[in-house]
């Protein structure tokens, strides 16, 4: 038997996952559907790139590390992204979102939410334009594991590195205090702000942990696949679904939805064809909002 698509459905699934971590607490902090969530990912792989190919006018051509596709200057740039694009999120939470969120009414912050998606978007497009890059053109040999599966040294890299994310996130969340606090303001905005807990820099920490995040996902998706200015906006339904079907706040639920979702995407590739692999997500978010809508770790508002 090929089980092959367990291994895309893993790696589809990290991608999104990581993705659904941002839109989960963003949603749950925050109080609103952010659309440019996706774009995040597309500037995140973009400024990763921009950094390796600085750092390569500076140092040279350097090897990657072996057996992997890309040395130091991918990690180190990648480093460097996830800081650029968490910054991207405080700009535009500054210049757009929070002058929004103030005026108390969410349905206009979503929109412009899905404004500033597009002229992100077209932003990307416009410097960088609409033709796929990569961050290597190496050809990797799978190594077979069994069961028909084959799986490359990027791919495992890239799976222990989502492991450790998520392990990291969910330490954060709930082992210190700026996660603690993070759970309060999302479970009950009034009364966080009635205990002193400091509002501004929960929302600081929860745009730059969702950007830094989907920078990852985007570094992650060039890797394997190829950069392109709509590669954000591709993931946004699956991201959406995977949240959901989690459970909105849940770190572990927006990773193991995400997982569902790839594993899903994957299987119907192998199964029924690659055209209804877009459909799979919607399909899994309507069951879900039918059959149970707080997801699967979600936690019915009082």
């Amino acid at each position: 038997m090929n089980l092959q698509f367990v291994v895309d459905g893993l790696l589809a699934g990290s991608m999104i996952g990581l993705g659904a971590i941002g839109v989960t607490l963003t949603y749950s902090i925050l109080r609103f559907s952010n659309f440019a969530h996706g774009d995040f990912m597309a500037w995140g792989a973009y400024a990763t790139l921009a950094v390796v190919g600085a750092i390569g006018a500076m140092f040279g051509k350097i090897a990657p590390i072996a057996p992997l596709s890309f040395g130091w200057p991918l990690i180190a740039a990648l480093i460097i992204g996830m800081a650029v694009t968490g910054l991207l999120a405080l700009a535009l939470d500054l210049v757009l979102f929070a002058r929004l969120r103030a005026k108390g009414q969410a349905i206009i912050v979503v929109m412009a939410s899905f404004g500033a998606s597009m002229a992100l978007r077209s932003l990307l497009e416009f410097i960088f334009t609409s033709r796929p890059t990569y961050f290597s053109r190496a050809i990797q040999i799978a190594i077979p594991v069994g069961f028909g599966i084959r799986i490359t040294p990027d791919q495992i890299a890239l799976l222990l590195l989502t492991a450790v994310l998520v392990l990291g996130v969910h330490l954060l969340m709930t082992r210190t205090q700026t996660g603690r606090s993070m759970q309060a303001l999302s479970q009950n905005a009034a009364l966080a702000r009635i205990v002193g807990i400091d509002v501004a820099k929960v929302v600081r920490v929860t745009w730059m942990i969702g950007a830094a995040l989907a920078c990852v996902a985007g570094v992650m998706i060039g890797i394997l696949i190829q950069i392109r200015p709509f590669m954000g906006f591709e993931m946004l339904l699956p991201m959406f679904a995977a949240a959901i079907l989690g459970g909105i706040g849940s770190v572990p639920g927006a990773v193991l939805g995400g997982l569902i979702i790839g594993l899903a995407e994957a299987g119907a590739v192998q199964l029924i064809g690659a055209e209804w692999r877009t459909a799979v997500s919607f399909i899994i978010l309507m069951a879900v909002l039918f059959v149970r809508p707080i997801g699967l770790f979600g936690v019915r508002e009082r």
